[in-house]
């Protein structure tokens, strides 16, 4: 008989360089490399284990059982590249990078309207290189858009075209995709079932379950503020979980002046 499967913690990071001044946009998404290694082997000397998407399938379906977790880092950054990847090789771990198919070697176009400063992204030499060290190439459509604002067609030709550009550039299988900003409805997961991916990931904070729709997995954001003993209890704790359902109960109309009465200031 097998034992109960688990929740299993999947991690979304951003960038792994040091932040920008305070008042930045999107500062929160930085994390210095050394952080970003204190975490990992933290986790590891755990008795956890860090997998990609690809990896981590079994374990979400069930198939098979243990201490991990997954990592994802969106975009591509070139500084996952540079400072995210010999962690993660050192420790044996495997990572899914979220390419935005039209910005081979280009720059986090989508953020230059708000402020936020341009960082560089993988090149297809940088991707299939990540590849070849055992990582997984996932995609993040092809122009980093909300899907939630986007008509039908549109939808469709950034989740389908986004894995097309990326497997004809690095003459290899992508099988997993992520909703950039989250946004998505539920016809935007069926598009991506169309499309041939196996996996997709959303921005819902909690862990994920066997019964969860593998086109629509919830992640753990992990943003510069965030402690490294939160980091910890949001993989190997029910914590997550706890504060998605407190959250959830607060929300609700005939309870909200309950909690708001009762709860100490």
């Amino acid at each position: 008989m097998f034992p109960r499967a688990r929740p299993i913690a999947i991690l979304s990071y951003h960038q792994t360089a040091q932040p920008p001044r305070r008042g930045t946009p999107v500062r929160s998404l930085f994390l210095p490399p050394w952080r970003f290694a204190l975490q990992l082997r933290t986790l590891r000397r755990l008795g956890w284990t860090g997998l990609s998407m690809r990896d981590l399938q079994p374990y979400l379906q069930g198939e098979r059982h243990g201490k991990v977790f997954g990592i994802t880092l969106d975009d591509g950054y070139l500084n996952n590249f540079e400072h995210a990847l010999p962690v993660l090789r050192e420790l044996g771990f495997t990572a899914t990078a979220y390419i935005v198919s039209s910005q081979p070697g280009g720059s986090n176009v989508w953020d230059h309207p708000v402020g936020a400063p341009a960082a560089k992204l993988m090149d297809v030499a940088h991707m299939k290189a990540w590849l070849q060290a055992g990582m997984e190439i996932g995609a993040h459509t092809r122009h980093h858009v909300d899907l939630s604002r986007c008509d039908e067609e549109t939808a469709r030709e950034e989740i389908a075209g986004s894995r097309q550009d990326l497997e004809r550039m690095l003459d290899s299988e992508v099988r997993s995709f992520c909703y950039p900003y989250g946004g998505h409805r539920p016809e935007h997961a069926e598009m991506a079932r169309a499309a041939g991916y196996t996996t997709a990931t959303t921005i819902v904070s909690s862990r994920a379950r066997r019964d969860d729709d593998p086109l629509r997995l919830p992640r753990i954001s992990i943003l510069l503020q965030g402690s490294l003993p939160l980091v910890v209890a949001q993989v190997t704790t029910d914590y997550e979980d706890w504060r998605l359902s407190r959250r959830k109960y607060r929300s609700r109309p005939n309870t909200r002046w309950t909690m708001s009465a009762g709860a100490p200031g």
